[in-house]
């Protein structure tokens, strides 16, 4: 799973929240015998969360696939959680009007039992055998389908939370989301996000396939340091890479804006673990901060 940021709240109300890559089971979180249970927004991120870490529950028997997806419909935007622009970690993040043409390919994570009946962003209860999922950029609450690029899966999710910060990340599932298109129990996954617009339902995007089915092979995983308009500055990037030792590095070229982009990357690279070591060590070496392609 994935660092993530617990109710983009009034003020105070701000605070970080740190989920493992793939969590282990454990009993779901209850109050003590008799005495009622409440979430405190006030409190620290220490003395908020009654788990220190995130956990998934034993699931074993629950049938997923009878779960019914959100339907997408037009709603208000949320008195909380829309503040833009808004930073965490030094990164500033700007958030979308709408979620009308937004389409992302990269990396899910998902949270469980440590957030379970806690406060969302926008201050509602988040129950993680629903489809919902957080987003760094989509309002709240609005909605996108995802689809795992390995298998062709997707689910309709409902945007109601922020996160997640861990670099990297794209979007944050819900524990129901990730079991339903195969993220659960690995822990990560490589999706497309599609942002819905309920105003105008027949220009819904269509699921995406799995990237296996139309080039027979797994989808790659690159991470981007850089993009130029001069390939000389590009090949520059691409040779000091090379003697970085970080893996095959290339430059391929991309039509951008109508305009020809030289895209320096390293890759293909194996797993989510590796682009995370791979962009963990180019931040270390005060380099670019590098995105990740998937292809």
């Amino acid at each position: 799973m994935s660092r993530r940021l617990r109710g983009l709240l009034p003020l105070a109300l701000l605070s970080l929240a740190a989920c493992s890559s793939n969590p282990p089971r454990s009993a779901q979180r209850g109050g003590t015998a008799g005495t009622p249970w409440r979430d405190n927004t006030g409190l620290s991120q220490a003395e908020r969360y009654r788990q220190r870490n995130d956990s998934t529950p034993d699931i074993a028997g629950i049938d997923f696939s009878t779960i019914p997806e959100p339907v997408p419909v037009v709603e208000p935007l949320s008195r909380y959680g829309n503040k833009s622009p808004y930073t965490v970690n030094g990164q500033t993040y700007r958030v979308l009007p709408s979620a009308a043409g937004y389409d992302e390919r990269g990396i899910a994570s998902y949270y469980g039992t440590k957030f379970n009946g806690y406060k969302t962003s926008d201050f509602e209860t988040y129950d993680m055998y629903k489809f919902s999922a957080a987003s760094k950029v989509l309002p709240l609450p609005s909605f996108a389908r995802v689809t795992n690029l390995e298998n062709g899966k997707s689910v309709i999710v409902r945007i109601n939370d922020r996160g997640p910060f861990m670099p990297n990340r794209i979007i944050d599932l819900s524990l129901a989301a990730a079991v339903r298109i195969g993220i659960w129990p690995k822990g990560t996954g490589l999706v497309e996000v599609q942002g819905i617009d309920p105003a105008h339902p027949a220009a819904e995007p269509a699921p995406v396939t799995a990237v296996t089915s139309r080039t027979g092979r797994q989808p790659q995983l690159y991470v981007q340091v850089g993009a130029f308009a001069d390939p000389a500055n590009a090949e520059r990037l691409a040779a000091r890479l090379r003697s970085l030792d970080l893996g095959a590095v290339r430059v391929v070229a991309a039509a951008v804006d109508g305009r020809t982009l030289q895209r320096v990357q390293i890759g293909p690279l194996p797993d989510v673990d590796t682009v995370d070591r791979t962009t963990a060590r180019l931040d270390a070496l005060g380099l670019p901060h590098a995105n990740v392609s998937i292809q």
